[in-house]
Formats: structure tokens, sequence, C-alpha cells
């Protein structure tokens, strides 16, 4: 079993120079469970404690409070080596020096202690490795590690590059051996931060799909941190949201594009984010936005009862505005910004109610200029309702449990 939990884990860093006013806090208490073999993304703005929280579980920064278990044990004072987790950084932190096939094996040569003799049977078998066979001085345990090496480079397409240096690898092969060099040493957990932010757009998206397929194979518990909205929404099983140090709401991609649980939710989930508008409740099925009056369907309704008069801020998703003919209960506005994205256009638009812009989505055979007049009409089911403090208005659990189909994000 390689269950990870964090059990109140905070992290605080001192003052960052002299004269500062106090300690810089990064995780406040935080508790999160990641399940034996599941795939969690961690997401949130820079500085949120997402990278700090792999570092913690790693061994490479020290807890200010709290516990972290693996398995069912606590690790925090246990050295790195003993965790029984490996690490794939940004930067991949390859050895220049080393070959494809030494860089992989690199964490199996140390990972466990070798007594004099040891070492120098191991050097002999590796500096007799090309004589003719009855010259050869064997090593068990190098045979064992050049198989395990041999195998992880089949799985990773890696067996014509073994003998290279970094230097003469590309920005996906790198990142292929980094993995390489994780996956060899079997570990209870893999720790990924941001592995393909250094890959072009092509790249990215074939080692996105390697790396699911990899974990799905391997069925290795993996915490995956990303700023990139298409790698949180497609690959993990869950997905973390932090904010400050604090975890947001924790869910799948669906239940977070779906029912954020508050602003900020809202706005970082999703490309383009929802847009935002501030509406009063005139009854359990209709909003008032300006002078216009809007209805709503669905769940949210049951959420309105008793909140008539109260002033709310309503979050509707781009496909939940179109275009449409003038009406009654459509919005006026003005195009004001079009990209065409190959199979749909995202339209900015300025409503003539209140002059707040929204983001619609809108078929590319739309004819549509920027300038021209045009009609929105609201979904009355994709209404968010958020109330004054920011938060999600209560809805019924079978309301989340709905699915939903996620449109194409951009990137």
């Amino acid at each position: 079993m390689a269950e990870v939990r964090f059990q109140r884990v905070s992290k605080t860093y001192p003052p960052r120079r002299p004269g500062a006013e106090g300690p810089v806090t990064v995780l406040h208490e935080l508790d999160l469970t990641i399940a034996d073999g599941e795939f969690l993304v961690l997401v949130g703005p820079s500085g949120c404690g997402k990278s700090t929280l792999l570092r913690l579980l790693a061994g490479l920064d020290t807890l200010s409070g709290g516990e972290i278990l693996v398995g069912g044990r606590p690790v925090s004072r246990l050295r790195p080596a003993e965790r029984n987790v490996a690490m794939v950084f940004q930067s991949y932190a390859l050895y220049p020096h080393l070959s494809v096939a030494d860089n992989i094996g690199f964490g199996l040569r140390r990972s466990r202690p070798r007594r004099f003799g040891q070492q120098v049977q191991d050097s002999l078998h590796r500096a007799t490795s090309t004589w003719p066979e009855a010259l050869r001085i064997r090593s068990p345990r190098e045979e064992e590690i050049e198989e395990r090496v041999s195998a992880v480079a089949a799985t990773l397409e890696l067996e014509g590059l073994l003998q290279r240096r970094p230097k003469e690898l590309s920005g996906g092969q790198k990142q292929r051996v980094a993995l390489g060099r994780a996956i060899a040493r079997q570990p209870a957990v893999f720790l990924m931060d941001e592995p393909l932010s250094n890959l072009d757009a092509k790249l990215r998206t074939g080692t996105r799909a390697q790396i699911v397929a990899l974990q799905r194979r391997l069925n290795t518990t993996t915490l995956y941190v990303t700023h990139d909205q298409v790698e949180a929404m497609t690959m993990g099983h869950r997905i973390a949201v932090l904010n400050g140090g604090v975890l947001q709401q924790l869910g799948t991609p669906l239940e977070l594009y779906q029912w954020p649980a508050n602003l900020f939710v809202a706005q970082f989930i999703g490309s383009p984010p929802m847009n935002l508008l501030p509406v009063q409740v005139v009854a359990t099925t209709q909003l008032l936005l300006g002078e216009r009056r809007l209805l709503l369907e669905g769940p949210q309704a049951e959420a309105l009862a008793g909140r008539i008069g109260h002033r709310l801020t309503g979050g509707l998703r781009p496909e939940h505005l179109k275009l449409a003919p003038a009406a009654n209960r459509n919005l006026a506005a003005e195009v004001t910004h079009i990209e065409a994205l190959g199979n749909e256009q995202l339209l900015t638009c300025r409503l003539h109610d209140g002059s707040h812009l929204v983001l619609v989505r809108a078929r590319p055979d739309q004819a549509v200029t920027v300038g021209q007049g045009v009609h929105l009409e609201v979904d009355p089911t994709g209404w968010r309702l958020f109330d004054s403090q920011g938060e999600a208005l209560p809805l019924p659990r079978t309301a989340q449990d709905k699915p939903l189909e996620l449109p194409r994000l951009q990137g």
C-alpha cells in the first residue's frame, strides 16, 4: 500500500530579510489524502505551496508542523533515501558526465550500501563489459541493474540512446530519461514538479499521454504539480486546488469544472475562466442582472429558497452563453475581441447593461466582426451562484454527481 496522507501539515520559513515583519507561512495545517495508485494533480498560483508540498514529502524540506504518512508509516523524520519516493524535476536534473544508461541506473546503484569488495567487483564488471565473455568479471548486482535499465529503456523507447550523454539529447528525450530514473527505482510514490514545462506544445502533448499511460500501467501513487490547465484537466484522477497554502477544493476534474467551491476555483479552473456577474435574486427561478430578468433552472433554484432580494455573484461558463436573435430575455452586447481557434471562436463581448465583459464560445462558421452588436442567450441551467464571501451556495449531492461533458480547453 502507498496511500499518502498529509495531516495538519504546515511549513513556515524565517523572514526573507532582516527587519521583515515575520516568518512566511507557505502551508497552513493542510489535510490531504491520496489513495493508493491514485494520480493526483496539484494546481494553484505561484507561491501557493504546491511545490513545497512535494519537497516536504521527498524530504528536501523539513516540516514546521504536522505529519506525513506513506503507506501508514510516518516519514517526516526519515532521510530522503528512506522514504521510498522518487521525484522528477522541472529541470530534469540529469548528470551531464553520465550516459543515459548510468543516469537511469544512478538511484539503483546507491539504493543500498556496498562493502568495499562489492564496490571493486561492480567496478570491474563495468570496466570489462566490452571484453570477450571468458575474460569478463561478473557482478550479479550490476547485471540486475542492467536488466532493470534495459526494461525501463524499452518502456520509454530509449534503447538506442543508452550510451549518449544528456547534451546529445532533445528536451523530450531528457524528460524521458528523468522519468526512467524515477521508474527504475520502483518507488512507492512518484513526485513530478512541472516536468513538461520546458517542452514545446507538440512534445508536451505526446509526453503527457505517455506519463498517463505509464502511471496507469505501473499503478504507482503519483503527485503531479502543474500550472497547465490542460494537464490538470486531462491527466489526474482528482485535482487539488491550493491558494495561499490552503486547500480550496479537492475533486475530479468534472466536479471542479462544474461545481467550483468558491470564486477562486471558478476563475482558476477552466480555460477560459468562468464569467462572473453581479445578480440579485428576485425569485427562486429568476435573477436580475441590471434591469434584465434572467431565468434560472435546475438544482441552483433549490439553493435560492429564503434568499429573495439577496445580491450574489452569478457565474457562467463561456459555453453557457450563445449568439441568438434579439429577445426580451437575451442580453444585448458588442463584440470587442475575437479569437479564432480553428474548432471554435472565442468572443469577448461587452454587455450594454452594466458594461460587463463576458467570454462566449461560438461556432467557427459564425460570421462575427469586432464592433458588431449581438444578443446573447443565457443557458438557465448554467448558472453557478456564490455568496458575498465568495463561497458557492450549497447544493444537493445528486446535482454534484451529475456527469458533464467538458468543452475543449485552450492549449
